[in-house]
């Protein structure tokens, strides 16, 4: 049994700002955030937000795409496990989204890297929500 399963995704946000005039260079940057919640019922959310935009002039050209997926999980399984297969679930639909909204806005279109995500740190905060 897989100890991560997708069971629904969503794109909550799109956004796209488009001023380029004329012919001028871009210098593209991009930007993803990853977060999980975890629930008690043995699911988690995931909320992966993709930004790329120009490095110099952020207003000139700016795409922001949001998805979040539910999942269900082991709940013995540790959460680098799932946050690393939470990643590669949703990075390929964000990844799509940027390129269709801008080559449908009529610039050429945003081509995210593929992201190893298997080879960067992952960064973890836990808050402790408890009263003490």
């Amino acid at each position: 049994m897989a100890n991560v399963k997708m069971q629904a995704y969503k794109a909550s946000e799109i956004i796209f700002n488009n001023k380029v005039n004329g012919k001028v260079q871009l210098k593209l940057s991009n930007k993803i955030s990853h977060n999980v919640k975890y629930s008690s019922n043995g699911t988690c959310e995931a909320v992966m937000s993709v930004e790329a935009f120009d490095k110099e002039h952020k207003d000139v050209l700016y795409a922001k795409v949001t998805v979040n997926g539910v999942f269900t999980i082991d709940r013995e399984t540790e959460k680098e496990f799932i946050h690393v297969e939470t990643f590669k679930e949703l990075f390929p639909f964000a990844k799509a989204l940027i390129t269709t909204v801008s080559a449908n806005a009529g610039v050429p279109p945003i081509i995210i890297k593929n992201i190893d995500i298997e080879k960067q740190e992952i960064y973890r905060f836990e808050i402790n929500n408890k009263d003490e």
